[in-house]
């Protein structure tokens, strides 16, 4: 009783700081969620209970939908170094886990990733999304996610009644499910990388505290480089979690609040050596810097320089990385009325903070850009690092490898991603004639926010690994410096000056929804509806919009009372003419299913939907929106319709269980490309294929298994009609992952493999990115009942696997820029049961 008052008593003061944070934030859009209706969610999580995205949880076998769990026990043996290295162990989901601990790309079935994010895939956190959209700029959902002790389980619905049970989530949703205290104890873990910079510790505990109450608290702090060699510590942060659960007779009623303030590094496309042909390509790391486990950061290059959104100088720290800060407070109630379970959930969140990350814009020989930046003649100097000011008199050996970078920094400040959402509905339960009809009517309502400045620039990196790199300055001819401290341009040079942005934009969802299931000895019958509506209403400012509005300035820059070249090329927000943004959209959402459970073990269903996904910010900067009026010049763009057709067989008994299902999809999609300035989407796919997913358990030995196969076209271009018959983008035809487990005494020993075959780097098809397999190995020693000791490495056999490249073809230097996994990453960790 002691360590449950103490622990309470540590949580008190985050918990009544989250509201005051919270409030301090305009009240923002609510994005859809998941749902299990009943008090199913109030147990310990269970593989054949589904919770997620439906009107009630109920039995899988009894479900027209394709679902998934993965216990905290599965997520411990997997090794996780982000929560998209866990989504990519979800059968039909394609996890580019290769971003860092966020701005992960996730699609689902076939449905395109032509951008970043999870577009037509929405991330939940206890049935509420982290954010209305799960592609926001900068705001990519996982940003603001993280997984600790404190996750009970992971489930997923793909396909189906996600379209009706959530807005803007027409693929699937993926809900991080909390312990709430039902089970009483917890647990502390010590965990160090052994060969990467890692240290971290996570705690957890809940249990019951009488007269109905019970409360659960968890979170962790850690510091360290993190799995990549980046020269200073950019995975520094951590995370609090909380509920209060009072229990009642048909009910309870939950209070929650999260604190996140995590700093993590983003880990883009950096060059690689590339071979042979588009077809048969070679990727080999360049000399001096390891493609799998550096990155294009240094501690030699950490100030940015830059205007804000103000257009005030301001200096920012490239060691922020993706640093969401965000703070929740929210409720959930459950109570039974008149004979309807009535459930409520609400959650008001403050999310601010910073996004900073390298991008390379080119790489080439360091004379090369010299020449083509300085004219002929230039010459190159140390900007920074051990030899500052010093003349590179042998440029080819720049780095080792004679290369240089045109970098482009993304600096954007989030003001506010900050949300509001509620969810009502109630649900029965009657008896008609000789089944039951289950009844669900609901309302969601929600409102999101798009504040955030992109305040880019543009310098010049050696190529160079372990951290190291120094920037470099160039100079004319005649001496005259065309960078000044290595900043080329205080703008996006590289990227023809465009994207310095201003957004102000709130969206407001509003989604009737209801569902009628019947249930007739074993046969199961049922549909659902869901009507969203809503609005964006708001101000965006930017060169980008054409007009008046100036792109570049001259400014003193570094306050010496002169104007160098490079402060010639200053970009500026046009604050005296911003463009609005106010316009509407509707759509109808439906999906009818049918379920046979044929015996106990075995039930085959069928499945039709047809669900959206609205357009939020990648909009705002298109061809779409009237900057004159804020409306929309096609009313096609607000809204991205995906129609999906499913069915397939579950087969469960003691020990083995067994899911097939297959599957197709028609999406359209409009977008834009941030990293291809200019470069819109208007295009509509087909995909079909087959999932699979089983699992053999035994007291000593146990495998779970689980693959795609996918065959997706782009089926109508309007921008490229070139485009069409040929595979989107970094679709894989076939992935996979298992998990093998070995049980001998106290000790457990085992292996993850997860992999893919190959995929075109771009739509136009040239570009292979090779298949590969990463296998992460696992051993837990059970020293007491209490004490364990496990090993794990991620990534065992240090593979190098691409999973985007933002070259279509090899260019003539055969220098690409891919984003490749983590090489091998390898953790010890203690952990104690209280």
């Amino acid at each position: 009783m002691h360590i449950k008052t103490l622990l309470l008593l540590t949580c008190v003061p985050i918990g009544l700081g989250a509201p005051q944070l919270a409030a301090a934030q305009q009240a923002v859009a609510a994005p859809e969620r998941d749902e299990p209706s009943t008090i199913v969610e109030e147990t310990r999580p269970r593989r054949d209970v589904v919770v997620t995205a439906v009107a009630r949880g109920r039995d899988r076998l009894d479900t027209a939908v394709s679902t998934s769990q993965l216990l905290a026990s599965d997520i411990d043996k997997i090794a996780p170094r982000s929560v998209a290295e866990i989504f990519r162990n979800i059968p039909g989901i394609r996890s580019e886990s290769s971003g860092g601990e966020g701005n992960a790309n996730i699609s689902i079935r076939g449905l395109p990733m032509a951008t970043g994010g999870g577009k037509y895939l929405q991330l939940q956190e206890d049935g509420l999304p982290l954010v209305e959209y799960g592609d926001l700029v900068f705001g990519n959902a996982d940003i603001f996610l993280r997984a600790d002790l404190g996750v009970a389980s992971v489930a997923s619905v793909r396909g189906g009644s996600a379209s009706t049970f959530a807005s803007n989530s027409p693929g699937g949703v993926i809900n991080l499910i909390s312990k709430t205290g039902e089970t009483e104890g917890g647990a502390v873990q010590l965990l160090n990388g052994l060969d990467y910079g890692e240290h971290r510790l996570d705690l957890d505990y809940g249990g019951r505290l009488g007269g109905g109450w019970r409360f659960h608290v968890g979170g962790f702090v850690r510091q360290g480089k993190g799995p990549r060699r980046i020269g200073y510590d950019g995975n520094r942060g951590g995370q609090i979690k909380l509920n209060l659960t009072k229990e009642f007779d048909g009910g309870y009623v939950r209070f929650y609040g999260k604190a996140l303030d995590d700093r993590t590094v983003s880990y883009m496309p950096n060059p690689v050596r590339v071979a042979g042909s588009d077809a048969d390509p070679h990727y080999v790391s360049l000399p001096g810097f390891d493609i799998g486990h550096d990155a294009l950061y240094s501690r030699y290059a950490l100030r940015n320089v830059t205007l804000d959104g103000a257009n005030r100088r301001s200096v920012h720290d490239l060691r922020d990385g993706m640093h969401p800060v965000v703070n929740a407070i929210g409720l959930e109630a459950q109570a039974t009325l008149a004979g309807w379970t009535v459930i409520d959930r609400f959650r008001l969140t403050s999310i601010t903070g910073r996004f900073i990350a390298n991008f390379p814009a080119a790489i080439d020989g360091a004379s090369d850009i010299a020449a083509a930046l300085g004219g002929a003649g230039a010459t190159l100097r140390y900007a920074s690092g051990a030899q500052p000011g010093q003349i590179i008199a042998r440029p080819d050996r720049l780095g080792g490898n004679g290369l240089l970078v045109e970098n482009i920094v993304f600096d954007a400040k989030l003001n506010s991603f900050g949300s509001l959402f509620n969810d009502l509905r109630a649900s029965r339960v009657d008896p008609i004639g000789r089944g039951e009809l289950t009844s669900t009517l609901g309302f969601y309502r929600s409102r999101q926010d798009v504040h955030t400045d992109w305040l880019w620039t543009s310098d010049l990196l050696e190529l160079r690994g372990r951290g190291s790199a120094a920037m470099i300055d160039l100079y004319d001819a005649r001496g005259v410096p065309v960078t000044q401290d290595g900043v080329y341009g205080y703008g996006a040079s590289f990227f023809g000056d465009c994207c310095r942005r201003h957004h102000r934009v709130d969206y407001h969802t509003n989604a009737p929804f209801g569902s009628l299931n019947y249930k007739l000895g074993r046969v199961s019958i049922g549909g659902s509806l869901r009507y969203d509506y809503g609005d964006a209403a708001g101000l965006i400012y930017g060169a980008d919009l054409g007009g008046d509005r100036s792109k570049l300035i001259a400014r003193d820059m570094n306050g010496d009372g002169m104007i160098t070249a490079a402060e010639r090329r200053v970009a500026v927000l046009p604050l005296g003419s911003p463009a609005p943004v106010f316009y509407g959209w509707h759509y109808l959402s439906y999906s009818t299913g049918i379920n046979w459970r044929v015996a106990e073990p075995f039930a085959v269903f069928a499945r039709y939907s047809r669900g959206a996904r609205t357009n939020s910010d990648r909009l705002l900067f298109g061809p779409g929106l009237d900057v004159a009026t804020g409306a929309l010049t096609d009313r096609r763009a607000a809204v991205d319709r995906v129609e999906q057709v499913e069915g397939g067989l579950k087969y469960r008994r003691e020990g083995a269980r067994l899911d097939l299902t297959g599957f197709w999809a028609r999406t359209g999609e409009q977008n834009a490309q941030i990293t291809t300035p200019g470069s819109f989407i208007d295009r509509v796919y087909l995909a079909h294929g087959v999932e699979a997913e089983g699992a053999l358990t035994s007291k000593v030995f146990s495998l779970t298994a689980g693959a795609t196969f996918t065959d997706s076209r782009i089926a109508i271009d309007q921008i490229d009609p070139s485009t069409v018959g040929h595979v989107p983008r970094r679709q894989a035809r076939f992935i996979f992952q298992t998990t093998s487990e070995l049980t001998l005494g106290p000790i457990e020993l085992g292996a993850n493999v997860v992999g893919t075959t190959s995929s075109f780097a771009q739509d136009v098809n040239k570009l292979t990115l090779p298949g590969f397999a990463t296998v992460n190995a696992f051993a837990t020693f059970h020293l007491t009942e209490r004490v364990q000791l496990s090993l794990n490495s991620n990534n065992a056999f240090d593979v190098l696997g691409f999973t985007e490249s933002e070259n279509a073809t090899i260019p003539a230097n055969g220098i690409v820029r891919a984003r490749s996994v983590n090489g091998r990453t390898t953790s010890l960790a203690l952990r104690l049961r209280l």
